[in-house]
């Protein structure tokens, strides 16, 4: 019964960030289409006198604009074929999860220490969820392989 409950909520977390990478896409290929000045103008028309998204929209570099637009589209690209290979349960979905995964993770903790972006440890805790689900979920599949 718990087997069943933990691979139900593999299938949800690895659903979450299918859509989650799908955001990202979306998102990065969206920055690619809009110029450095219009982003930060529309940032800065649309703060609201919020402080951060005012600070954020001045200091917002056109090299700032190239990173976030790789690094999303980048992220979305890797995370939605791992996705893909884990709910078609294949085997080099597991692996790659973890590898790249532990990547993410390290890096986003290293991005974390200069911007303090809590966006990042929500993005974190989501990996590791997936990751602890995703390798219970390789014990019982390499199980079931063997048996």
């Amino acid at each position: 019964m718990l087997q069943h409950r933990l691979h139900q909520l593999f299938i949800v977390s690895v659903i979450v960030k299918g859509l989650h990478a799908a955001i990202e896409l979306i998102g990065g290929v969206t920055l690619y289409l809009f110029s450095t000045d219009a982003i930060a103008a529309w940032l800065w028309e649309n703060s609201h006198s919020n402080d951060w998204v005012e600070r954020f929209a001045r200091t917002f570099s056109s090299r700032e604009h190239s990173f976030y637009a790789f690094y999303l589209v980048s992220h979305g690209i890797v995370n939605g074929l791992i996705v893909g290979g884990l709910l078609l349960r294949k085997l080099w979905a597991y692996h790659a999860t973890f590898v790249v995964l532990t990547l993410f993770i390290a890096y986003q903790l290293y991005r974390f220490s200069y911007t303090q972006d809590i966006g990042l440890i929500v993005i974190t805790i989501i990996d590791l969820i997936v990751m602890a689900l995703a390798w219970n979920e390789y014990r019982m599949f390499k199980r079931h392989l063997t048996a």
